[in-house]
């Protein structure tokens, strides 16, 4: 971790010597002098870093070496990031003057440096000016002593150690993650957890049964439970299945609420915090109902906290067979809980069950030749394992991509086997992985030692706290966030995450840390990172152990004002990162906020009962990353808030009362990341955020008419960086055209989603005038992967760009009132999916569609395939839709191509929803082989003709495997 830190300080302080060459603020005295010299020392320490990381596990005198490394490497960090912020300022004021905007006033911007404001006059500037002079020197000096102490230890320079991050990013390029679907060794505890989910009672007579799976960390009881919770049979067998995940802190109402959750999404009980109530409504939903339970990762060994749940009152309400499974590290739990004959132990894999697992992912992608001459190297390395799966799987994906004998041979006389002062045996194998990363994805894995277990990790979210804390190495901004995207692969790769969860294109959305490794990241951290769960009915935070602590964690703050003691101060003058996890506090106190002068990252999230910021929030220089969603009684921030030159994201998503934002947002020259979706009363954007041109994010506009301070859709022109996704609702103007041309859509070739939602139209038989002219209009660039567009009075020949986005791979058309013929979008070579809705006017689906009455094509550009890649077919709410043709004989045989025409070869599911005038499906169906799900619901033609077994249609569809055809929408 030390390593990175020092790599990123060593790029600021040459940018120091630059900035004091060729910026109006310079340095004084002996200044550059005491910039080149601390480079110098950081420079030779750099060179046994490696090794230093290495022998601080076993030697503390190295660990505090380096903890005193790091701490004058964050305080010298701390010292340019306030050198960087008063030339941001001076440019933000130099832009205002320019504008006109603050003729002849003098402005004050505070610095909370050593407790003294500094009013930037022209005597002010020259005191600061020596303030960050003096601090280097005194840091400078504090550097020569640590590089004098390094001899005492005898570290060697590093020779060869993991990958720099060119290889890293090469890797990635060429490489999937890893997904092992086959389990080794597990075959016998499968059957009989198989064996006993599928009995039709208890063997002990009760009218359900309770399954305990125990092991220890690593050893694959979660991938066990979820083998059973997925099998075919244990679906078909029960009525009603849940999964919750408990962890620790074990919280009663948490896990009531995510039964429910898991029972019906809709259901409104859930919001509740009376625990009767929830109970309740659980057993409502269970009731005379098979039920299959499965607790993941229970620890609480306190019988109160266990029957406070009332599960088996629960279990014995529902039908007899009913079953609770619970996995769990500690066998007093299984006792605890009543458990008798039905407990199931998971004991260590063989070595050769390890093996197979281990040569999995070792060898994956290898040829034969290439394996050949590894093997016995591989036997010696798994006998290390001892038999966890999770190590197995660690050390495959470690070696994976080592490719000589040497560097297996490394891995296996590396000295860590030998380490016994780590907690876990598991450890040993992580360390390995961890040595092996590049300096800066340490630093990125570490962080992650800020989360809670079992905390579900959003990966875009964490590549911007990534960002925040300066942890990604291009000097490109716009590069910063694929470097985080290689990152983030390279520790999936090495299985530091799990349980991903992907959008419907498959892309990684959310992730979790399995246990062992949140524990092995905390260990690393201990000093750094502390999570602290707050005393209920307390909102004043424990005193913090040391002063070393970079990154807190609140959990479970109770409804009030956040305050840390006074004792305090000197401790939370360090703090980088202040994250609060399922808290309620109001508010955070003015002196807490000064308190924490070197914070980058505030995540303020959910907080249910937070009605404002403190305007002191504007003091916090460095801030670069803050979070305030989900804070629903939220209503304006301060304005000073535009004082955070530093900020780069800002995430306001379901603030449902924010009313307005600072009128001086331009001033964030900054701001990369502002999200403001779902924020259901903030009538407009302000104008001075169309200046910013490195904004690569903004993921909400609202059209708004009239209103001079909001920013107009023609200011988007600049954004030529913006990526992700973009969201613009409020069209129905007749002027919305010009704007949307002046957004130069088509000039945004980083934009992946674009979602374009028209005003709603309430006026029966009366057609809006000038939607398809702002259909027109959008054009944006063929980069673009998705498109959706709701509630266009329009006609879908305005959509005739569409043709040209040949990487679209999603289109979502919802709600044409006007609409009478669908797009034609069969040539589009690379959509998978496609969802069309509410197009009230359209009776007929044809040739059209598919897009081959167009006389232009020649067989140069047509491959004879229609739909070619498209996987999901979606049809709802077409009220008046009667015909669906694919192509006649005489239209295919009198196509331009020689080939017979395929249509949609690779479609995997199809939904036809609430389209009551329906007659038939087309011929083209039937010969899909791919098809696996077909749903038909509200459509009453079709579900007569296609009723299983009687319906004179049915032969054409009977080889789909899952068909569900029902009458109505549940």
């Amino acid at each position: 971790m030390a390593d990175a830190l020092i790599s990123v300080l060593l790029e600021q302080l040459a940018s120091v010597v630059y900035q004091h060459t060729n910026q109006a603020v310079k340095l004084v005295l002996n200044a550059e002098k005491d910039v080149e010299s601390f480079s110098s020392k950081l420079k030779a320490i750099q060179a046994v870093l490696e090794d230093a990381e290495k022998k601080q596990v076993t030697d503390p005198r190295v660990e505090d070496w380096l903890e005193k490394l790091k701490d004058v490497s964050y305080e010298m960090d701390d010292v340019l990031d306030e050198w960087n912020t008063e030339i941001l300022r001076r440019q933000v004021e130099e832009k205002q003057e320019k504008e006109g905007e603050n003729a002849n006033v003098t402005r004050k911007v505070c610095f909370p440096m050593s407790s003294v404001c500094f009013c930037f006059g022209q005597a002010n500037e020259v005191i600061h000016r020596h303030n960050i002079a003096r601090r280097i020197g005194e840091l400078n000096e504090k550097l020569t002593s640590i590089a004098n102490e390094r001899e005492m230890y005898g570290f060697h320079q590093s020779t060869k150690g993991g990958p720099d991050d060119q290889q890293l990013i090469q890797l990635q390029k060429t490489s999937s993650l890893v997904d092992i679907s086959t389990i080794f060794g597990r075959k016998e505890e499968k059957e009989m957890l198989l064996s006993k989910l599928l009995r039709e009672s208890s063997l002990e007579g009760g009218r359900f049964l309770l399954i305990p799976i125990v092991g220890m960390g690593g050893m694959g009881k979660t991938t066990l439970a979820q083998l059973a919770y997925n099998d075919g049979k244990v679906t078909n067998h029960f009525h009603k299945k849940v999964w919750v995940c408990v962890s620790s802190p074990f919280d009663e109402i948490k896990i009531a609420k995510a039964i429910i959750e898991n029972l019906d999404k809709n259901e409104t009980q859930k919001s509740s915090n009376e625990l009767e109530t929830l109970l309740q409504c659980i057993m409502s939903h269970v009731k005379d109902k098979k039920f299959l339970l499965i607790l993941d990762d229970v620890w609480t060994e306190n019988p109160k906290e266990w029957e406070s749940l009332k599960l088996p009152v629960i279990m014995q309400s529902c039908a007899e067979g009913s079953t609770i499974l619970v996995t769990t590290r500690k066998q007093e739990v299984a006792k605890m809980m009543g458990a008798n004959s039905s407990m199931i132990y998971l004991d260590k894999l063989s070595d050769r069950d390890c093996l197979a697992l281990f040569n999995s992912i070792a060898f994956l992608d290898r040829k034969e030749d290439e394996a050949a001459g590894f093997g016995a190297i591989g036997e010696e390395i798994v006998k290390k394992c001892k038999g966890l799966p999770l190590t197995a799987k660690t050390l495959g994906s470690l070696v994976r991509y080592k490719k000589t004998r040497k560097e297996w041979r490394y891995v296996l006389n590396s000295k860590i086997w030998e380490l016994e002062e780590v907690k876990e045996q598991v450890f040993r194998p992580l360390l390995l992985s961890y040595y092996d990363l590049a300096p800066a994805v340490k630093r990125c894995l570490l962080y992650c030692a800020i989360f809670p277990k079992n905390y579900n990790l959003k990966k875009d979210n964490l590549i911007e706290l990534w960002m925040s804390q300066d942890y990604l190495n291009s000097k490109e901004n716009k590069e910063k966030r694929r470097e985080g995207q290689y990152y983030f692969e390279s520790l999936a790769m090495r299985y530091f995450f799990q349980d991903f969860v992907v959008d419907e294109m498959g892309n990684i959305e959310r992730c979790k840390m399995h246990d062992i490794v949140h524990d092995f990241v905390q260990f690393l951290t201990k000093k750094e990172c502390i999570i602290i769960e707050v005393v209920k009915g307390d909102n004043q935070i424990v005193e913090l152990r040391g002063e070393n602590v970079r990154h807190l964690t609140l959990a479970n703050v109770p409804k009030g004002p956040l305050s840390f003691p006074s004792s305090n101060s000197d401790r939370c003058v360090n703090v980088r990162s202040l994250t609060l996890v399922d808290s309620s506090i109001t508010t955070i106190k003015p002196g807490s906020v000064l308190q924490m002068k070197s914070l980058r990252t505030l995540n303020l999230s959910g907080n249910y009962g937070l009605t404002e910021l403190p305007k002191e929030v504007g003091e916090l220089i460095h801030l670069r990353y803050m979070d305030l969603s989900h804070n629903v009684y939220l209503k304006e921030l301060p304005d000073a808030v535009c004082d955070l030159y530093n900020l780069q994201t800002l995430v306001l998503i379901q603030c449902m009362s924010l009313e307005k934002l600072p009128k001086a947002m331009g001033k964030l020259i900054n701001l990369k990341h502002l999200y403001v979706a779902e924020c259901l009363v903030l009538r407009y954007l302000p104008k001075g955020i169309g200046s910013l041109k490195s904004l690569q994010a903004l993921d909400c506009y609202r059209v708004c008419e009239g209103e001079a301070a909001a920013l107009k859709l023609g200011d988007l022109g600049i954004m030529d960086q913006l990526q992700g996704s973009l969201v613009i609702g409020g069209f129905g103007n007749k002027d919305d055209a010009s704007e949307i041309e002046k957004a130069q859509l088509g000039n945004k070739e980083h934009l992946s989603h674009l979602r374009v939602y028209f005003a709603f139209h309430f006026e029966e038989g009366s057609q809006r005038k000038g939607d398809s002219e702002i259909v027109k209009a959008l054009q944006p660039h063929q980069n673009l992967e998705s498109l959706s567009i709701w509630h266009c009075c329009g006609t879908t020949e305005s959509l005739y760009w569409i043709k040209s986005l040949h990487n679209l791979r999603k289109v979502d058309l919802g709600f044409w009132t006007f609409c009478e013929f669908l797009p034609p979008l069969g040539k589009l070579p690379s959509l998978e999916i496609l969802e069309i809705g509410g197009m009230g006017k359209v009776k007929k689906v044809g040739v059209e569609f598919l897009g081959i009455e167009e006389e232009e094509e020649t067989e140069t550009t047509f491959s004879g395939i229609l739909f070619p890649k498209l996987k999901r077919l979606i049809f709802r709410g077409m009220a008046e839709w009667e015909e669906w043709e694919g192509i006649t004989e005489e239209e295919d045989s009198s196509s331009s191509s020689s080939s017979e025409i395929t249509i949609m070869p690779r479609l995997s599911s199809l939904q036809i929803l609430r389209c009551r005038k329906l007659k038939a499906l087309p011929d083209f169906l039937h010969k899909i082989t791919t098809l696996r799900t077909l749903e038909i619901t509200a459509c009453p033609i079709l579900k007569q003709d296609y009723q299983q077994g009687v319906g004179k249609e049915w032969h054409n569809i009977s080889h789909i495997p899952n068909i569900t055809i029902q009458s109505e929408w549940y």
